[in-house]
């Protein structure tokens, strides 16, 4: 009989701890995390210390939210005057709403990707050789307002 109240003893205490561990989540300062209850989306943990509900609540994605820097191949663009130019890309970002890019879009890089190689393309398409090799701030500046 004793044997059976250490084991349960044991048992409970094991719970008790794996109970703790789970609704206590500790979110680095970079870091934003989504929690989703049941499958549906709660709420957005901020850096620092937070609480969950244990078996209930879970971390669905962990959004870094730093600056990022990604290099993309580079792309043939056509100018205005038909040459064939062939330019590398490389993008700075930062995700400013987790949620957004959690639940809005699949897969946010790859859509950052193509979203600045046809705005390129677009852009250095209204220009010749000679303005294109030399209106870089203009090509950035608009990049940024559509992205």
């Amino acid at each position: 009989m004793e044997v059976v109240l250490a084991i349960l003893g044991i048992v409970i205490v094991m719970f008790a701890v794996i109970t703790l561990a789970k609704s206590v989540r500790i979110v680095p300062q970079q870091r934003m995390d989504v929690v989703e209850r049941l499958g549906k989306y709660k709420r957005t943990l901020s850096p620092g210390l937070n609480l969950l509900v244990p078996f209930v609540d879970a971390v669905r994605t962990k959004v870094d939210m730093r600056e990022q820097v990604v290099s993309f191949p580079p792309q043939p663009v056509i100018t205005s005057d038909n040459l064939v130019v062939s330019i590398d890309t490389v993008l700075y970002f930062k995700v400013v709403d987790p949620v957004r890019a959690t639940y809005e879009i699949s897969h946010f890089l790859q859509a950052i990707e193509q979203l600045t190689v046809t705005t390129l393309r677009n852009v250095i398409g209204s220009l010749d050789l000679e303005r294109a090799l030399t209106s870089r701030d203009q090509i950035n500046k608009h990049l940024s307002s559509v992205l």
